[in-house]
């Protein structure tokens, strides 16, 4: 008896930290809850994130990071790295892009080592903070600790230095041409980096100021790690030491901005610190992020899963990065990185369409449409400066990947209630990069002549990712669509657009049941394999490519012979191997990989061409596996630890992929006004809106075990619809969902309630023959 009552009171103790993990009410400090280090343990051959610790505010103009990596390395900061180089203002959006208009502040004590190598400290994560707003580290090496808070354009560090009368901070401006002017009179430095990845005109500069709070007991300026007795150092490599004597705690303050525009506009954005001190920057940086992050508000899930959700939100809303500035009148004014001039206006940078047009953008459409509304200004004085709409902007046109999708960003915003902005101008601009082939293959549509007469760019034109190009510049033809019937564009103009749109059939192969390049002589290309990693795809296969035909998934349906055969393909993505053809790269490529490593099948969730595809079971008549595969895709995926990613985080997008998930639905196709239902991952979620409505989602049954829609009321209603109109939500909702065990396999399946398919709405060729049988 007594062994039973000890074994009944261990079992209950030994289930007391699962239930207790369970968070029931609702926390009023989500920043705390991001973590800035998930996915920062990649590298080159797999990406777990490719992140790093951006301590920033939303949007922020720049983002600081400790450097682990060497000067120019696009892995600035990995979790495995175990010496600190300095701590860099960086512009970077990804390694691959790499960085822009950085330099590096590092304090030492004792003996001055100027470079990088021989400067870097140890450190442990065990003396590491890193918040979204404030980070702080031990440098083991120089017994400093260094803490930094940001504000948009400028940022405050925190020296604690030991007893020592050798105390110095270092500035690196970098190579690839710098300059440094050291004002012991002011205490301050100037200066400015020229280092860049591309991307910018020829006058580009990154001006910055430093201005500390104890004088300096000296002052040198260096060349290539050589110092030198000049206070004025341009060089390829240029670079500043100051010191001073300390006792031991004694806090040095270095106060930091930067500006693109010139030497004085960097003074002007200093005073965004004001007077304030180091703590009252941090608090007012904890401020904005708390604003943010509590729009979202989520409770009844685990520990783990609050933190990942918020530091996917955190990770939501860093990008397209501010690249305006505000000059002495407080006009809002930017450099521009399309022609080196200095105009007014709005500008914002570092994002890839062809990853963030699917969720991010949409996210920012329902949650921040005035930011938007900001956004597409910029873009509409992107066209304007360089001819072009950006594709791929960092800072300005850079040559990488394909697709013409800133139509969907442009027409996404408009038709979700963006105003304020020049839409003619962007229309006109849409309107040139869908018939032109630009100054960069990843600018404008490559192929567009073969495009336009064929239907499709072939295979044998020596035109790569042909496939790829066509069925995403179809989709982004239907943005044009869409866009154009909003703005009541002649009917001519409409109608060409509505027939492009349906170009992604010229593509399906009806025997394999997969989407096939096609030759120019209208034959599909041979051999084919539908694992073939690239060649007529980009980063990924036709079984992910397959499913890029956001707009019109009906057309799909009867393209693949109904239902059955369309569900059965879907399931074929989870359910074959993981085998892949890798001899388009001629080595595994980390994509290739990360998806191999994921126990998913050909699921390759760490890369954007498939992450919709989960959702389609909806327009199928089975949203259960729908509801299944979002769940097992949070659960496995994404983990609140350094290698919590299965790929490149993307600028937002993966990020904003799980906060749409989490909350229960996700826009399929950008361009139309619905999202598409999955199921909630909270009990409960409270999304406040800007315009002062808010959305709640009750799911009271939620569990692990529990993850499937037995029933859904909205506003008290039942509704047995797969999506949710954007335009409905926007005047607040309550959704209360029933969670159940067991899926419910009469829910959501008859035809109306499938969502939005260009098929379903417009009668195309095919369809009307069908209709006349």
């Amino acid at each position: 008896m007594m062994r039973s009552l000890c074994f009944l009171i261990l079992v209950y103790l030994g289930s007391m930290p699962l239930r207790a993990q369970e968070v029931s009410n609702p926390i009023a400090d989500p920043e705390e809850w991001a973590n800035p280090l998930i996915g920062t343990a990649s590298n080159h051959a797999l990406s777990n994130g490719n992140t790093y610790p951006a301590i920033a505010l939303p949007w922020g103009m720049n983002f600081w990071m400790p450097q682990t990596g060497k000067m120019g390395d696009g892995w600035a900061y990995t979790y495995d790295a175990i010496k600190i180089r300095g701590f860099k203002q960086t512009h970077q959006p990804s390694p691959w892009m790499n960085d822009y208009g950085q330099f590096s502040i590092m304090p030492v004590t004792g003996k001055r080592e100027l470079n990088e190598e021989k400067r870097a400290s140890w450190f442990s994560h065990k003396a590491e903070v890193a918040k979204p707003y404030y980070y702080s580290v031990y440098l083991a090496d120089y017994d400093v600790t260094t803490e930094l808070a940001p504000t948009e354009r400028a940022s405050i560090f925190r020296f604690t230095f030991p007893e020592t009368d050798q105390a110095y901070i270092i500035l690196d401006a970098f190579d690839k041409g710098s300059y440094v002017k050291i004002i012991p009179n002011e205490q301050k430095i100037i200066g400015y980096t020229t280092r860049n990845s591309g991307g910018v005109p020829e006058n580009f500069k990154n001006y910055f100021v430093l201005k500390f709070d104890k004088p300096f007991t000296l002052a040198k300026g260096w060349d290539k790690y050589n110092e030198t007795d000049q206070l004025e150092v341009k060089a390829e490599h240029a670079g500043a030491v100051v010191g001073f004597k300390t006792r031991r705690g004694e806090q040095v303050t270095v106060r930091v901005a930067s500006s693109f525009i010139s030497a004085e506009q960097a003074e002007l954005n200093l005073n965004e610190l004001g007077s304030d001190s180091f703590e009252t920057v941090k608090q007012k940086g904890k401020a904005a992020w708390n604003k943010e992050l509590t729009r979202v508000a989520v409770t009844g899930g685990s520990i783990d899963q609050l933190r990942t959700f918020y530091s996917c939100l955190y990770r939501s809303l860093l990008f397209p990065r501010k690249f305006f500035e505000f000059d002495a009148q407080g006009k809002v004014v930017h450099y521009s990185p399309y022609n080196g001039q200095v105009l007014p206006g709005y500008m914002f940078t570092d994002t890839g369409f062809w990853d963030t047009f699917r969720a991010m953008f949409p996210f920012l459409n329902l949650m921040y449409p005035t930011l938007n509304a900001q956004m597409q200004e910029g873009l509409a004085n992107a066209y304007k400066e360089g001819g072009w709409l950006p594709e791929w902007a960092s800072p300005g046109y850079r040559n990488v990947m394909v697709g013409n999708n800133s139509a969907s960003v442009v027409a996404d915003a408009y038709l979700k209630g963006g105003r304020g902005y020049d839409i003619n101008t962007l229309y006109e601009a849409v309107l040139k990069d869908a018939n032109n082939e630009g100054p960069l293959t990843a600018v404008g549509r490559a192929g567009v002549k073969y495009y336009n007469e064929l239907g499709y760019v072939p295979y044998d034109v020596n035109i790569n990712e042909n496939a790829a190009r066509t069925l995403e510049y179809a989709y982004d033809d239907f943005a044009i669509y869409q866009l154009a019937k909003a703005l009541k564009r002649p009917q001519k103009e409409i109608d060409l657009f509505a027939k492009r749109c349906q170009n992604y059939r010229n593509l399906f192969d009806k025997e394999s049941g997969w989407m096939r390049g096609k030759n120019k002589d209208g034959k599909f290309q041979a051999p084919f394999n539908p694992v073939k990693w690239g060649d007529a795809f980009t980063e990924g296969n036709s079984m992910h490519y397959t499913w890029s035909v956001f707009h019109d998934i009906q057309g799909l349906i009867e393209l693949m012979g109904g239902k059955d055969n369309f569900n059965a393909k879907l399931d074929e993505v989870f359910t074959m191997a993981p085998t892949f053809d890798e001899s388009y790269y001629r080595a595994v490529i980390h994509e290739i990989r990360e998806m191999q490593i994921a126990n998913m099948g050909q699921y390759a969730h760490g890369n954007q061409p498939i992450q919709h595809m989960i959702y389609l079971y909806n327009f199928s008549g089975q949203p259960w596996k729908t509801q299944y595969w979002v769940r097992e895709t949070m659960n496995r995926m994404y983990l609140p630890t350094p290698d919590g990613y299965c790929g490149d985080e993307d600028n937002g997008q993966t990020s904003a992929w799980y906060v749409f998930s989490a909350m229960g639905f996700y826009p399929v196709c950008p361009a139309t006004d619905q999202y598409v239902v999955g199921a909630p991952l909270f009990k409960k979620t409270v999304v406040m809106l800007e315009n002062g409505k808010k959305i709640t989602l009750n799911a009271p049954k939620n569990s692990a075990e529990n993850r499937y829609i037995s029933s859904l009321q909205v506003d008290g209603k039942p509704y047995t619809k797969n999506w949710l109109s954007h335009t409905a939500l926007l005047q607040g909702a309550t959704l209360d969902f029933d969670m159940a065990a067991e899926p419910q396999k009469q829910r959501g399946i008859a035809k109306e309630d499938a969502p939005y398919s260009f098929s379903n709405e417009n009668a195309t060729p095919t369809t009307s023959k069908k209709k006349k049988k």
